[in-house]
């Protein structure tokens, strides 16, 4: 199994969000590197769910990865802000995996996280704008351990 942090913004979609609905796609990623991490989850997999944009930002929960492999269907969408004129059915440009509610935590912030990881993890870099990124396996067990870094 793979650990994996996927980012979104609480007033678009939040932790809360996910468990009311209990299911839901990771649509409209558009970099290609977030995009080729999704491409590397697998049937199982954990992620974190991580509040961005907020005051404060940080981990709100986690969720699992229940199918891999996705056409995002948005960048089909001409009405979607994720629409790619250059996507078409034979041959996507952008995929997503969908995952499932697991459980909400109370937040743990990034300055609480910042200890946790390494210095060059993406999530504590400046300037990160990743959606999708790996997290370690020593540090999401001691997450999950403890719903912390302490």
């Amino acid at each position: 199994m793979a650990y994996w942090l996927l980012k979104s913004e609480p007033q678009v979609y939040s932790i809360q969000d996910l468990e009311r609905e209990g299911r839901a796609l990771w649509d409209g990623v558009r970099n290609y590197q977030a995009r080729n991490y999704l491409l590397r989850m697998q049937e199982g997999d954990l992620c974190f769910f991580y509040h961005s944009s907020t005051t404060p930002p940080g981990i709100a929960g986690l969720c699992r990865v229940v199918r891999t492999g996705l056409p995002d269907p948005t960048q089909f969408d001409p009405e979607s802000p994720y629409f790619d004129p250059k996507a078409t059915r034979e041959k996507p440009r952008w995929y997503t995996v969908e995952v499932a509610f697991v459980e909400a935590w109370p937040l743990i912030p990034l300055e609480a996280l910042r200890p946790c990881f390494p210095q060059d993890h993406p999530l504590v870099r400046r300037g990160n704008r990743l959606s999708v990124m790996p997290v370690p396996q020593e540090v999401a067990e001691r997450l999950i351990a403890r719903r912390g870094c302490r």
